[in-house]
C-alpha cells in the first residue's frame, strides 16, 4: 500500500535555476512530504531578483518532465504563472522555495530571490518557507545539512499556528553533518551584508563592463537573530512579513500633522532669492 504523505500537493522553485544541485535537494525532501511535487523554477540563475515581476515581458514555459516546468522569468514569476496557469484549479497545500547554495540571512533575505518566491507565495495565501544552505567553501557546499534535516523541519514548522500574512526563512548552517543544532525560531537581525561594490572591467574590445558584488563584515548580531545561531550551528527560522515599517520612528513622528502648503511655500521663497 502507498504511503499517504502529510501534503498531497506541493510546488517547487528557487533562484539558482532548474538545473541547480540544491533544487534536486529540494525535491529529494519534497518527496518525503507529499504525493505529488510540482517544480516550476527560473531557466536560468535569477540570484538577487528579489520579489521582481516580469510585467513587461512575454513568459514562456519549457516542459522538463513529470509536473516539471522551467520559466524564462524570476522566481516571483514562476510563483505567479504555476498558480495563476498550471496550477490554477489544483492550489498546492505548500510552496518550498530552494535549496538557495549560500545562506540567506539578515539585510540579504531582502534581495534574496528565494525568499521573494516564498513571499510571492503569500499574496496567493499559500503557506510558503524559503530553505537556504550556508557554506564557507564555495566548492564543498554542505547539502547533508539541508537533505538529512529538511523534511523533519518542514514538518515541524507546518505543525505550528502562524499568521496567514508570514512566510518561513529557514536556514541551514554551515558545519559538520554531525555538528548540527536543533531548529531555533529566530528574528532577521542585520546580518553581515555591508554594502555593494563596482568591479570594473575592458572586455577585449575595449569596451567598459561592470559587475556588482556583495561587501560583507563579520558579524556582530546578537544571541537570538539568524545569523549568530545559524554561524553557532542551529537550523533558523525566521517568520517575515511584507510590512517593513520601522516602528519606533513611526511612532515618534505618528502625531506630527505637517501642512500641505508648507513645503511648496519654502521653495517659493527661495527661488526669489537673489
Amino acid at each position: 500500500m502507498a504511503k499517504s504523505h502529510r501534503f498531497e500537493r506541493i510546488l517547487l522553485t528557487n533562484d539558482d535555476g532548474i538545473d541547480a544541485p540544491g533544487l534536486k535537494v529540494l525535491e529529494r525532501i519534497a518527496c518525503q512530504l507529499a504525493n505529488e511535487v510540482w517544480v516550476v523554477a527560473p531557466l536560468l540563475d535569477q540570484s538577487g531578483t528579489s520579489h521582481s515581476l516580469s510585467l513587461h515581458a512575454p513568459l514562456r514555459l519549457s516542459y522538463q518532465g513529470t509536473r516539471r516546468f522551467a520559466v524564462t522569468g524570476t522566481p516571483a514569476d514562476c510563483i505567479a504563472l504555476a498558480l495563476g496557469h498550471l496550477l490554477s484549479h489544483d492550489k498546492p497545500d505548500l510552496i518550498l522555495s530552494g535549496v538557495n547554495r549560500g545562506a540567506n540571512l539578515g539585510t540579504e533575505t531582502v534581495f534574496s530571490g528565494t525568499v521573494g518566491a516564498a513571499m510571492t507565495g503569500l499574496l496567493f495565501g499559500i503557506p510558503s518557507i524559503a530553505l537556504s544552505q550556508a557554506f564557507t567553501d564555495r566548492s564543498a557546499v554542505p547539502w547533508e545539512n539541508a537533505l538529512n534535516h529538511g523534511a523533519p523541519v518542514i514538518e515541524q514548522l507546518m505543525a505550528q499556528q502562524w499568521p496567514q500574512d508570514v512566510c518561513l526563512n529557514v536556514n541551514f548552517p554551515s558545519c559538520a553533518p554531525g555538528a548540527v543544532l536543533p531548529l531555533k525560531i529566530t528574528r532577521q537581525g542585520r546580518g553581515r551584508l555591508e554594502g555593494v561594490s563596482v568591479r570594473s572591467e575592458n572586455d577585449p574590445r575595449g569596451l567598459e563592463y561592470h559587475w556588482l558584488q556583495l561587501r560583507r563584515h563579520p558579524c556582530t548580531d546578537e544571541p537570538g537573530t539568524e545569523t549568530a545561531e545559524s554561524l553557532g550551528g542551529h537550523i533558523t527560522a525566521t517568520p517575515l512579513q511584507f510590512e517593513r515599517t520601522y516602528a519606533s520612528a513611526s511612532m515618534t513622528c505618528e502625531n506630527r500633522i505637517f501642512p500641505l502648503g508648507a513645503f511648496d511655500s519654502e521653495l517659493q521663497r527661495q527661488s526669489e532669492l537673489p
